[in-house]
């Protein structure tokens, strides 16, 4: 979506309008409505962590990635790597901020970032979470990110931009759990219609599936899912009807 830059009194002011257009959709959101208190967010041993990041990706892509951790005041590199991944394990605040399961406690998402990935939507993990510990709410939260990519403090998606979703032990959310084993590639945004047509995406028999229930999304880019047949680990996936 193409921004205007604008003086900064004008630009607070379009930016408060929009989070406050966007309330009612966020307002709708029931189970999960305000965060939690930030220890209920991280997991009590940093190597269960360590190891559930890694398991994003097969071993032969984790193994020599660099490993993340959540702690109090935000990511910490808990291995360096030497192939220019980064893998993590993503909270419910890396969700659409439409989606009920933005502050749910539970939300595990292991994932591994390949080195353009890694340069560029990395960036919206740090800048989400930093926001979080901040104390803000969803609202605010979107406002802030909006304002930083109209003042061109975030990067838009690195071209090759994917990454890796294959743990066994994901937890996507309340009702969904580990869904399926998957890769998302992360292309700047298109808009309307075009954002998933331009790949095919939800089509009968097409294997790429485009979250299109979900609008309320500040970063300037369309993620586009591929379920694959097998877990991080080898061991085979179910398979999704109609795909």
């Amino acid at each position: 979506m193409a921004r205007l830059i604008l003086a900064p009194i004008a630009l607070a002011s379009i930016l408060l309008s929009n989070a406050v257009s966007h309330a009612p959709a966020l307002a709708e959101t029931v189970a999960y409505a305000t965060m939690g208190a930030f220890s209920d967010y991280l997991m009590p041993d940093r190597n269960d962590e360590i190891a559930l990041a890694q398991s994003a990706a097969p071993s032969s892509i984790s193994g020599s990635a660099t490993v993340l951790v959540l702690g109090p005041h935000g990511y910490e590199t808990a291995k360096h790597g030497t192939s220019g991944f980064t893998c993590l394990v993503e909270r419910g605040w890396m969700s659409p901020f439409d989606s009920t399961q933005f502050w749910n406690p539970k939300l595990r998402g292991p994932i591994c970032y390949n080195p353009p990935a890694s340069r560029s939507i990395l960036r919206y993990d740090f800048e989400r979470t930093r926001l979080v510990l901040e104390g803000l709410s969803r609202v605010q939260m979107l406002a802030r990110m909006e304002s930083a990519f109209a003042a061109k403090k975030l990067p838009q998606p690195e071209p090759g931009s994917m990454s890796y979703m294959m743990s066994k032990h994901q937890n996507l959310g309340d009702g969904v759990g580990p869904w399926h084993p998957h890769l998302m590639f992360n292309v700047p945004k298109a808009d309307g219609a075009q954002e998933g047509a331009s790949w095919g995406a939800n089509l009968p028999g097409s294997p790429i599936v485009w979250d299109s229930g979900h609008h309320v999304n500040p970063e300037p880019q369309t993620i586009f899912m591929i379920p694959v047949g097998m877990w991080s680990d080898g061991t085979a996936a179910p398979h999704i009807s109609g795909m």
